[in-house]
């Protein structure tokens, strides 16, 4: 169970939104406009999520992943995790071939320090 999340989106390496998830604010839709006249670009999701396990405990997984927007004009897309929150990726359910993963970390992603 989501406790909390706080991520970044970036599109083609440039910060695009930031956003706050809570038990006050379960969702969140931003619109972000596009460059003209380019059919593909990159994403990045950078941030923090904490959960509750299903044992009680209180875990905070980093998000970081990258991939690709293909022709993502018009579209709508969802960010979701897997992999026990593990994973994080954008989709469209009425595209699914609109949005491609890359396997690993972020590449603007930063490891928070404490």
């Amino acid at each position: 169970m989501e406790i909390s999340e706080v991520s970044r989106i970036y599109l083609d390496g440039k910060l695009a939104s930031v956003f706050r998830l809570d038990d006050g604010t379960r969702y969140k839709t931003v619109r972000i406009p596009t460059p003209q006249g380019r059919l593909d670009h990159t994403y990045t999701l950078c941030g923090e999520i904490t959960i509750r396990t299903v044992d009680g405990r209180v875990e905070t997984h980093e998000v970081s992943s990258s991939g690709l927007l293909h022709n993502p004009d018009g579209r709508h897309f969802y960010a979701l995790g897997s992999g026990g929150f593990t994973d994080f990726y954008l989709v469209d359910p009425q595209a699914p071939e609109a949005a491609e993963r890359i396997p690993g970390r972020g590449e603007v992603c930063s490891t928070p320090i404490s």
